[in-house]
């Protein structure tokens, strides 16, 4: 059920590359869409949570509210800023270290074990992500993409810290209790950083299929993806769903290939293998070595 849900997120991830560039940045631009985001969600999810009878106990909201802060803010504010000021494939690239961040931080955080196995696997899918990026294309770190590079940087440990964070409260409430709050606390967070953009969207001149990929943005992404999310980190470690990162250019390219903005190659295939195998690696449980019979 976790693995279903995190290839779900990933699907819409994947697919969002190609859908939000209808509406950013000639129709929305990029602060006023992650306040467009977080008031979606915190609807969708508030409206959900009325199906949801749970209370939370009041010393949990502070650690809520910084799941926010590194999960949201951060996060989503961070990522479209420095995006901004670097190049789509740097931003790409720098993304990758997000599950090697979450296996250290989990390791300091909530002590979940570094085993040689995880460790192998979060390398494959790595290198296997790398050469997908940037086969044919050409990397630019320099002096001026500096800065974005930094935020992109920022904003792939946030959401590291966010994972770790959100993890043990997860087993304690249903995963929609938790994402309510989370984006509720993030909505005011956000809300001085994108208002002024927000209030300059012109709905009217949205023709139809900006209007549904708005519509998917606000909906498949901050709704459904970060509830698949959340429900998987119920079951799973926040490691295994780091590693799932790397099926997005995989489910980007199947994306851009089925609508003919791009061909499959054996570099794709390769990489596609490479990636699968590092996930099942990081999501292969251990064995549990068995007790030896007593001797009578």
């Amino acid at each position: 059920m976790a693995h279903v849900a995190l290839v779900g997120a990933q699907l819409l991830y994947g697919a969002n590359y190609t859908i939000a560039k209808e509406v950013m940045p000639e129709y929305i631009q990029p602060m006023g869409f992650v306040l467009l985001r977080c008031l979606g969600a915190v609807s969708l999810f508030w409206f959900t949570g009325l199906f949801v009878k749970e209370k939370v106990d009041p010393k949990d909201l502070p650690k809520l509210a910084l799941c926010a802060l590194f999960g949201i803010a951060i996060n989503q504010l961070f990522f479209f800023k420095g995006l901004s000021l670097t190049h789509p494939i740097n931003a790409a690239v720098i993304m990758i270290s997000t599950p090697i961040l979450v296996l250290i931080m989990a390791a300091f955080i909530i002590k979940e074990k570094i085993t040689t196995t995880k460790a192998l696997g979060i390398g494959i899918g790595m290198v296997g992500t790398f050469l997908i990026l940037v086969m044919g294309k050409k990397l630019s770190f320099s002096s001026n993409t500096f800065m974005g590079d930094l935020l992109v940087f920022v904003n792939a440990s946030s959401y590291g810290v966010y994972l770790v964070l959100i993890s043990p409260i997860m087993r304690k409430y249903n995963p929609v209790t938790v994402i309510k709050w989370v984006f509720l606390f993030g909505l005011f967070m956000v809300l001085p950083f994108g208002y002024s953009e927000f209030t300059e969207i012109e709905w009217g001149s949205f023709p139809p299929k900006v209007i549904w990929a708005t519509v998917f943005v606000v909906v498949g992404l901050s709704y459904f993806a970060y509830l698949f999310n959340i429900t998987a980190l119920k079951y799973v470690s926040p490691s295994v769903v780091s590693t799932y990162i790397y099926l997005q250019p995989i489910i980007a390219s199947a994306f851009a290939i089925s609508l003919g903005k791009d061909q499959l190659d054996w570099i794709k295939v390769g990489s596609a293998v490479l990636i699968c195998t590092g996930v099942y690696l990081v999501s292969k449980k251990p064995k549990v070595p068995q007790m030896a019979g007593k001797e009578t």
